[in-house]
C-alpha cells in the first residue's frame, strides 16, 4: 500500500485487430479489414487515457501491459510514440515492466530491436504449440519456424525477458507431443512460459463446432502433471495456475491483478479497476469501453462505462483472483484491498477447510493442490446469496 491507501498500479493498453481471429479466440479482437489505422487508434488511446488520468490520483505506474489483439500489427515508431505520452503523463516507476505480446507471424526482422528503443523490456510471444500441423489446426497464422526466428529476434534486440505461451490439450495431440512442445520451449531459454489447457469459449468458433481429435479429461490432466514436472526440473517455479517463471521473472502486471492491484485500461473493449479512498472508507470501481473499435473511438472523450463493486461482491472478487496463486493471501491484505473485515471469509473459509480445498500456512491462507484442480469450486463459496 501506498501513502494514499491504495494498491500498486498498472495500465492496460488494448489493441483489437488481428490478422485472422482464431476459432478458440473469446478476447476482444477484430479481423483486420484493409489497411490498419495506426495513427487515428494511437490519438484515440491517447484520448482516452487524459479521460482517466485522474484516477492515478498520484500513483506511480508500475508496469504497462500492451495486449490484444495483435499490438506488434503496429509500428515500433507508434509504440514509441505512445509510450512518449505515457510517461509524459503518468509518473512511471523506475524499472516499469513494459510488455508487449506479439504474433510470431507478424514479426519483421529486426523490428525488436526498435521496439527495445520505443521503451519495450519484456515481450509475450503467442508461441502455443511447436507442431506445425497443431498450429494450423489452431487457426495460426505462424509456423513453428516463425517462433524460433522471433525469439532469435529478441536475443539479438537485447531482450531476454520473454514470455512463450503454450498450449496442450489440442486435437489430435497425445501426451508426449505436449511434453515435446516444453521440451522444444526450455530449449528456446525463455524467462516465463505460460501453460494453459485449450477451453472451448461460449461464442467462439470452437465452442459452436468443437474440434474432432480432443483429448479426454484424463489424457488432458496427464499432459498437465508431465509438463509440469518437466518444467520443474527445468527450474521453472508454478506461481499461478498457468504461469511458470525462472526465479525474479514472474510477470510483474499479472501479479498486480491476481493481488488485486489496480489498472487503467485504455483502448477497445479494455477494462479498469480503481480503487478510491473516500471519508475514510475504501471503494472499488469497474471500467470498461467499447468493444467495437470504431464505436470505442467515436465514444472519446466521454469517461469509461463504471459502477462500483457492491461489498458483498468483493470477497468473491478478491478470491478469484488471489486464490490462483500459490502464495494465496493473508487476512490483513484481504482487508486493505476490500475495506472489509476478514470475518466475513471465516465460515466459507471453514466450509473449504473441511474438504480439505484450502489450507493455511504461516498466516497465509491458499488453495490445496486438492482446491487447485478445482478452483471455481472454490471460490464459488464466496459469491454473493443472490435474491
Amino acid at each position: 500500500m501506498n501513502a494514499l491507501g491504495l494498491p500498486p498500479l498498472s495500465l492496460y493498453v488494448h489493441f483489437p485487430w488481428c490478422v485472422r481471429k482464431c476459432p478458440y479466440c473469446d478476447f476482444n479482437s477484430h479481423t483486420l479489414q484493409g489497411e490498419l489505422p495506426e495513427a487515428a487508434y494511437v490519438d484515440a488511446l491517447l484520448r482516452d487515457l487524459r479521460v482517466q488520468a485522474a484516477d492515478a490520483q498520484g500513483r506511480e505506474v508500475a508496469s504497462v501491459f500492451f495486449g490484444g489483439g495483435t499490438p506488434s500489427l503496429f509500428s515500433p515508431a507508434a509504440i514509441a510514440r505512445l509510450l512518449g505520452v505515457l510517461t509524459s503523463e503518468l509518473a512511471f516507476a523506475q524499472g516499469a515492466e513494459i510488455t508487449l505480446e506479439a504474433n510470431p507471424g507478424t514479426i519483421e526482422r529486426g523490428r525488436f530491436a526498435d521496439y527495445r528503443a520505443a521503451g519495450i523490456n519484456r515481450v509475450s510471444l503467442g508461441a502455443q504449440s511447436f507442431d506445425d500441423r497443431a498450429l494450423q489446426r489452431l487457426g495460426r497464422i505462424h509456423a513453428a519456424a516463425d517462433t524460433q526466428r522471433a525469439v532469435a529476434e529478441l536475443r539479438s534486440a537485447g531482450i531476454d525477458n520473454f514470455n512463450l505461451d503454450l498450449m496442450y490439450g489440442l486435437p489430435h495431440q497425445d501426451v508426449a507431443a505436449a511434453v515435446m512442445d516444453i521440451d522444444t520451449a526450455l530449449q528456446l531459454e525463455p524467462a516465463h512460459i505460460s501453460h494453459y489447457e485449450l477451453t472451448l469459449e461460449p461464442g467462439t468458433v470452437f465452442g459452436g463446432l468443437p474440434p474432432d481429435g480432443l483429448p479426454d479429461a484424463d489424457s488432458a490432466l496427464q499432459m498437465q502433471l508431465d509438463c509440469q514436472r518437466r518444467l520443474a526440473e527445468a527450474g521453472f517455479g508454478q506461481y499461478e495456475v498457468s504461469a511458470y517463471a525462472r526465479d525474479g521473472r514472474q510477470c510483474r502486471h499479472n501479479l498486480n491483478y491476481w493481488r488485486f492491484g489496480d489498472y487503467l485500461g485504455i483502448g477497445a473493449g479494455a477494462h479498469g479497476k480503481c480503487s478510491r479512498v473516500q471519508s475514510g472508507a475504501l471503494s472499488v470501481e469497474r471500467s470498461w469501453r467499447e468493444r467495437e473499435p470504431r464505436r470505442y473511438v467515436s465514444s472519446l472523450p466521454s469517461l469509461p462505462a463504471r459502477r462500483t463493486v457492491a461489498s458483498s461482491e468483493l470477497p468473491f472478487e478478491y478470491l478469484m483472483n488471489t486464490l490462483r496463486l500459490l502464495e494465496g493471501f493473508d487476512e490483513r491484505e484481504f482487508e486493505q484491498r476490500t475495506g472489509l473485515s476478514s470475518s466475513v471469509l471465516q465460515a466459507p473459509l471453514a466450509r473449504l477447510r473441511a474438504r480439505d480445498l484450502v489450507e493455511q500456512n504461516a498466516g497465509r491462507w491458499r488453495a490445496s493442490a486438492l482446491g487447485f484442480n478445482f478452483l471455481n469450486d472454490v471460490v464459488s463459496e464466496f459469491l454473493a446469496p443472490q435474491r
